[in-house]
């Protein structure tokens, strides 16, 4: 945010200021040469034999200013997190007392900020005497090199008045660049963090010849898949193999950490496969654009994210042009048109923040009402129900079972009652799929997956 908001306010000013500064202050200084020049050309030289002396010291004084702006900068953002972090988890700092932790934290962060600001200042400090002194040099060169020319007669007294008053105009002129230089670097600090994010490498994108999914049935075939992430390398499975026919509901279940929400990422391309491939009706997913493949994946997620606005505006979000029946039925499919209308606003309540003014049941069921207004064919339910009390998740699978007709549906679950029903179960650990079947085949087994009904049984 920082590098959007601070550092591109800084490229403008200085995309505005430096062309016609840096033009102005070029033309000056030419004309001034040209004019002190004529009148003694002697002394013109010495005095610009001080100036490549005067541009190299403030120079190496600017690159040291840029690097402190640069520390200044990333330590604004991470001041910001800090603050954006401990308002967002306000609830768990009062929970467990930890304001005066979280404070601390802060003097810690703004401490260093104030560290780094003094380092510019004094640099800011250094630069700005430095210039002075130059000018001071610049002026006695032409009083004691001028008054010596006018004794030896190699100047008029009027024309050293008159050399002195030009001079006058050129230092101010060089000063005026110089003390810009403050400016520049700023310009120059923003547009370095600016194009770090610009040329960052983009991992997912469209092939060059990449065509539109205009219309799936939504068989999905995973075909010797292997998968690592990019910054980390840690594998999460490798040469899996699997088929998922048009209307059939799979379920996924497994230990934390065997690459359930990952397999299921892959099918939108949140990443991309490090071997084999995944097709949709025959296509490799890498054939078709993102937001065509995308927009024919419906995703419902446990950590449900509504956006600061109404409830139709979140709702409509899963088609922009959607009127208000539309997002209306949506929402009677999803369960959620009830509650709805017996809020103070109806479908224009202000939900705040996250939905931090909704329960977590109704904004799961808006969440579930945006993907019912989009109309995929293939459905993603990643642990939705499992952060819900039982009244709401039963509201949420009845929710939840009207989404999944006639869909293809991939669901993650630990809540084993939720996915009892599924067409199909698989078993996923880090050795891949190593159990597959329906409820009363796997259980059959007494394998992993009866190791997990029992438990959760026994839980109960």
């Amino acid at each position: 945010m920082g590098r959007i908001t601070n550092d591109l306010f800084d490229v403008t000013e200085f995309a505005h200021h430096c062309p016609e500064e840096f033009f102005i202050a070029g033309i000056k200084i030419v004309i001034s040469f040209v004019i002190l020049a004529r009148i003694n050309v002697l002394l013109t030289l010495i005095i610009f034999v001080i100036v490549p002396v005067m541009i190299a010291v403030c120079m190496s004084l600017n690159f040291r200013m840029r690097g402190a702006f640069s520390k200044q900068r990333n330590q604004i953002g991470e001041l910001n997190a800090r603050i954006e972090d401990s308002l967002l988890g306000q609830k768990v700092v009062k929970a467990f007392t930890n304001e005066e932790m979280e404070n601390q934290k802060f003097e810690q962060d703004n401490g260093k900020f104030l560290d780094i600001k003094k380092e510019t200042y004094r640099y800011m400090a250094a630069f700005q005497t430095t210039t002075k002194m130059f000018d001071g040099v610049m002026y006695l060169a032409v009083v004691v090199a001028g008054g010596i020319f006018m004794v030896k007669g190699l100047v008029a007294p009027g024309d050293l008045v008159a050399y002195t008053l030009y001079v006058s105009t050129m230092i101010a002129t060089i000063r005026r660049i110089i003390e810009f230089a403050e400016q520049f670097q700023r310009g120059m600090t923003g547009i370095e963090r600016f194009l770090q994010i610009m040329d960052a490498d983009i991992e997912i994108f469209d092939e060059p010849d990449a065509k539109e999914m205009l219309h799936t049935e939504g068989n999905i075939r995973f075909d010797g898949v292997s998968f690592e992430y990019p910054d980390d390398h840690n594998i999460v499975f490798r040469n899996l193999n699997l088929e998922i026919r048009h209307g059939e509901k799979v379920a996924i279940v497994g230990p934390s950490g065997g690459g359930k929400t990952t397999l299921c990422n892959l099918i939108p391309r949140f990443y991309d496969v490090t071997e084999g491939k995944i097709s949709i009706d025959g296509e490799d997913i890498r054939h078709f654009t993102l937001k065509s493949l995308r927009k024919n994946v419906g995703i419902v997620q446990q950590d449900v994210y509504l956006f600061s606005g109404t409830i139709f505006e979140n709702i409509s979000y899963g088609k922009q042009d959607a009127s208000r029946e539309e997002v209306m039925e949506a929402a009677k499919r999803a369960g959620a048109h009830e509650f709805i209308l017996n809020l103070k606003d109806g479908y224009d309540t202000y939900v705040g923040e996250r939905g931090v003014k909704l329960s977590g049941g109704q904004k799961q069921r808006i969440s579930i009402a945006r993907v019912f207004l989009k109309n995929p064919p293939i459905i993603i339910l990643d642990e939705a129900t499992s952060a819900l009390d039982n009244e709401s998740e039963f509201a949420v699978a009845k929710s939840l079972a009207r989404l999944s007709e006639g869909r293809t549906t991939l669901t993650i679950a630990h809540r084993l009652s939720s996915i009892r029903n599924s067409d199909r179960i698989l078993v996923l650990t880090d050795q891949g799929i190593v159990e597959e079947g329906n409820h009363e085949q796997l259980l059959e087994r007494k394998g992993i997956y009866y190791q997990f009904y029992t438990t959760a049984n026994e839980l109960k």
